[in-house]
């Protein structure tokens, strides 16, 4: 697995957007106002910030861990006992994902992306 994107929620993403741009972050997917994501500029690691109405309420941030082989992922952590909330399904932004929870409630999404990651077909030229 490997750690490779954080969703942060946000009332105002375009306030969001321009506060990662001058942190140094190249904004890869622009869905203004109520999505964005950046690639970091050092290594392969991307953020997206999410739209919500209220903070606090919905969903909170999600940490994102690619994994290979999906499937056989899920499968192996199935096995060990852990629990997911929905399982691999391909999803309309092209990457197929695994949903699940930590003990504490922090969400998690296993995936498997491959080059829709970074380069998907609506990326910012």
């Amino acid at each position: 697995m490997n750690l490779n994107l954080v969703t942060l929620p946000a009332r105002d993403v375009a306030a969001a957007a321009d506060f990662y741009r001058r942190l140094g972050l190249r904004l890869i997917v622009d869905a203004l106002p109520h999505y964005v994501r950046f690639e970091c500029p050092d290594g392969e690691s991307t953020l997206s910030v999410e739209q919500v109405d209220e903070l606090g309420v919905g969903p909170g941030p999600v940490i994102y861990l690619e994994c290979e082989d999906l499937d056989g992922t899920v499968e192996r952590l199935v096995a060990a006992g852990i629990r997911f909330d929905t399982p691999p399904a391909d999803q309309p932004w092209l990457w197929r994902e695994a949903r699940l929870r930590d003990p504490a409630g922090n969400a998690l999404c296993l995936f498997r992306a491959g080059r829709n990651r970074r380069d998907p077909p609506w990326r910012v030229a």
